[in-house]
């Protein structure tokens, strides 16, 4: 958890980074607490990018953290990804990691400039367009509250089967679940009724899906 003089400084540093860079330039920081799974914004500079405001919910890299499905070590800054905004702004932005004295991830410091105008005449401002993750096909979604991102958490997993839920094998639905799972799904309030409905499963068979992998992960160790 940060402490008051490090959000304050955290504070400070995003109407620093958003005053030079205009109103287009969003500055976002997620505070990781008991709290994030529904209130993690802490600070945030020209909202309207996104429709955001303080005291909003998580992003995935919030619920990921949260679920500590990413080791702290591991967790690497990601610069100049792509997301996309409902209602339909294209965002060129880093996620930084900030740790505490232990190590561990206790804030995420984002950035999300709109670059929607800009895209129109990137022939001539290539350079400064240029994504690093050559791999990415598609804008990463910002939502606006933890319905629509477990909505968009579903499809992801939908398309990580790659085939409808009604051609699912029970593998197919495991992977998918795990998916969920890895990305903090289960974390939001009442999202395994959803998630079960989805795949067509009872909640008794949904958590024994998650037991199958942990069940895989303990004989292999054995």
């Amino acid at each position: 958890m940060l402490s008051d003089s490090e959000r304050e400084a955290l504070q400070r540093i995003a109407k620093g980074v958003a005053a030079q860079f205009g109103s287009g330039c969003e500055v976002v920081v997620h505070e990781i607490s008991e709290k994030s799974a529904y209130h993690s914004i802490i600070a945030i500079e020209n909202g309207h990018v996104t429709g955001r405001k303080l005291g909003d919910g998580p992003s995935h890299v919030v619920l990921e953290q949260l679920g500590k499905t990413i080791d702290a070590e591991k967790a690497q800054d990601h610069f100049c990804y792509l997301t996309k905004t409902p209602d339909g702004k294209i965002l060129k932005s880093s996620t930084v990691y900030i740790r505490d004295n232990e190590g561990k991830v206790a804030a995420l410091f984002c950035i999300n400039f709109d670059i929607s105008a800009l895209t129109m005449v990137d022939s001539a401002i290539s350079g400064i367009l240029a994504v690093q993750d050559q791999e990415q096909k598609e804008p990463e979604r910002i939502n606006l509250n933890v319905n629509d991102l477990l909505d968009d958490l579903i499809r992801q997993s939908d398309e990580l089967v790659g085939k409808p839920v009604a051609m699912m094998t029970k593998d197919d639905k495991v992977k998918a679940i795990q998916f969920l799972n890895q990305s903090g799904a289960l974390l939001i309030t009442k999202s395994g009724d959803k998630i079960a409905k989805h795949f067509g499963i009872s909640k008794y068979t949904l958590y024994s899906y998650l037991d199958i992998k942990q069940e895989e992960k303990t004989n292999v160790q054995n």
